[in-house]
């Protein structure tokens, strides 16, 4: 039985446009099977919810079962079905066996499905279900999970898969999705509708991301007691990347004092045109969540809500600070998808995870537009890896199977695995080498907005506040004329500016920063090869000429840097 045209126009009243076109592309060809990629914050869970009150009111299906990555988005779906007059159970457990009479269906976890795949089936058998797979990207995290999936809901009468971020950083195989291959043999999945953040930027629907990267000096004591230094934005190794990564989120060292601090100054502009702006912090672990969180006390005067996976009231937390005021929220990894936190304007990537798919999620956290010409502030170290996905966060991304893993390449979906096992966080990947971080010092490095990059300066320099001082409402071409203007008006100050000759730092304190720098990358280097310090010194020797370094000139030692340097690029 068809709803009458009146009944439909009213579900539909109020619709995003792209969720309208999609609504009604599902409707023309009615698939049993319908992926719809659309960007965080573009409206999926309405979407998918006005769909689902269609196909109950024409009697297509009977039961709903929406099928979440955490137990916090189980509660979320539960509130946002019953606006829609459809009501989820969200506390299902698999012992109840079956589904209480006052609900059309149940929101579980992935996990949930994986742990008796049997009894998910015999309820979808039992009437005609419609599965809404949010996120399902995360179907793939395990091979146990994609065969559980594929076992519970095969019967079912519809599915509709739902994501922002259609790739995995592994290649299993995504359930009930379709791979197409491309000219290079490569099998991508292939969506029935998407939406990606450009055209959802350019319609208003989600706010425009600047980024403000920060780099520094670094120096740290390994266990073997060796004293290493790198400066982080620089070319490093992968170890001493991980390692200067680590000092910079270190609690006791100075760079992440001075990001909060910037941030919180960014959050207090942003609240003069948005008066309950909030910020959040992404935290490696929880030790480093609760630091973080005295930090801010300190710089506020006020605390931050801290969020931690294994507290049980943890979704009361958030929807308590989604409510509310406060300023500050600090998480670790659970606050990074799906959480609708739509006054999040600022935050803080204060993580080593370092794959395309986390960074899109924590990123998503912030471009929930609630009025147009708001703009989102996001803060994070000036590691390259990052940076690359900052400069192209309007590019569109796909899952690929087929492709090779590179080696050692981390896997972020596992996390949700090992979360599903273990009620506690583990630290991020690098952070299994054990050091003591002996200076972390911040430098505003600079900004990136749509695909460009603009100068920084010293914490505290007019550069830096002149970008932490932006307006809290503009649109996306106003950012970006500004930005433009600043730069032109920069180059033109100095064009017009006296040259003044540098000063000569003494010799003795050249020659000091040289083979401070030098030895910084020969420890570096001895951590990646296994060799010992004195046989990369005689290799350098041998590369680029010269006496031992004590005799060496500044010159010699700076060839020396390069050489390094070069061999830590994949040259020799």
């Amino acid at each position: 039985m068809t709803l009458v045209e009146n009944n439909t126009g009213e579900r539909l009243r109020g619709l995003r446009a792209w969720q309208r076109e999609a609504f009604e592309e599902y409707f023309r060809r009615e698939p049993r099977d319908f992926l719809a990629v659309a960007t965080p914050g573009a409206g999926k869970t309405t979407f998918a919810l006005t769909l689902a009150s269609e196909l109950l009111a024409r009697h297509v299906i009977r039961s709903i079962t929406v099928v979440c990555p955490t137990e916090h988005l189980k509660k979320q779906w539960a509130d946002a079905a019953a606006r829609f007059g459809i009501p989820l159970d969200p506390e299902f457990k698999n012992g109840q066996g079956a589904l209480g009479k006052q609900f059309i269906g149940a929101a579980v976890t992935y996990a949930q499905v994986a742990a008796h795949p049997m009894l998910h089936r015999n309820r979808t058998e039992a009437r005609r279900t419609l599965v809404v797979f949010d996120e399902v990207h995360h179907a793939g995290d395990a091979l146990s999970w994609g065969e559980a999936v594929r076992e519970a809901f095969d019967p079912a009468a519809r599915r509709l898969a739902l994501t922002g971020t259609p790739f995995r950083s592994d290649v299993n195989p995504i359930p009930f999705v379709d791979y197409v291959q491309d000219h290079n043999g490569v099998r991508r999945c292939s969506w029935d509708y998407s939406y990606g953040y450009a055209p959802a930027l350019a319609d208003g629907v989600v706010r425009p991301v600047i980024f403000m990267a920060y780099s520094g000096e670094m120096r740290w004591r390994t266990k073997a007691g060796d004293e290493l230094a790198a400066r982080l934005g620089e070319p490093l190794t992968q170890d001493a990347l991980a390692q200067a990564w680590r000092a910079a989120l270190d609690p006791k060292g100075d760079w992440i004092k001075k990001v909060l601090a910037a941030a919180d100054r960014r959050l207090t502009q942003v609240r003069s045109t948005s008066p309950d702006a909030g910020g959040l912090v992404i935290a490696s672990d929880h030790e480093n969540a609760r630091a973080y969180a005295r930090i801010l006390r300190q710089i506020t005067g006020r605390g931050a809500t801290v969020v931690l996976s294994d507290d049980p009231t943890a979704s009361r937390k958030i929807k308590r600070f989604a409510e509310s005021e406060d300023r500050w929220m600090v998480a670790v990894r659970m606050v990074s998808e799906g959480v609708d936190v739509p006054r999040l304007m600022v935050g803080v990537y204060a993580t080593s995870t370092s794959t395309a798919l986390f960074f899109a999620q924590v990123v998503g956290r912030f471009v929930r537009v609630r009025r147009r010409g708001e703009m989102a502030s996001v803060f994070l170290p000036s590691v390259p890896t990052l940076l690359e996905y900052a400069g192209e966060m309007e590019r569109e991304r796909d899952h690929a199977l087929d492709r090779p893993i590179k080696e050692g390449e981390f896997n972020p979906e596992q996390d949700l695995v090992d979360e599903a096992r273990k009620k506690r966080d583990t630290p991020d990947a690098g952070e299994e080498l054990p050091f003591e971080t002996m200076e972390a010092s911040a430098e505003f490095d600079r900004a990136l907005y749509d695909g460009g990059e603009f100068g920084g300066g010293a914490p505290g320099s007019p550069e830096e506040e002149d970008f932490l001082g932006l307006p809290g409402l503009l649109e996306p071409e106003q950012v970006a004329k500004l930005l433009n203007k600043r730069n032109a008006e920069q180059r033109a100050g100095e064009r017009k500016a006296p040259k003044e000759e540098p000063k000569q730092a003494p010799e003795h304190e050249v020659m000091a920063d040289l083979r401070k720098e030098l030895n910084g990358l020969v420890g570096a280097w001895h951590h990646r090869t296994g060799q010992p310090h004195g046989m990369i010194h005689n290799e350098l020797r041998r590369a680029c000429g010269g006496p031992p370094i004590a005799q060496a000139t500044a010159e010699q030692v700076r060839k020396r840097i390069a050489k390094l340097r070069s061999w830590a690029t994949g040259g020799r």
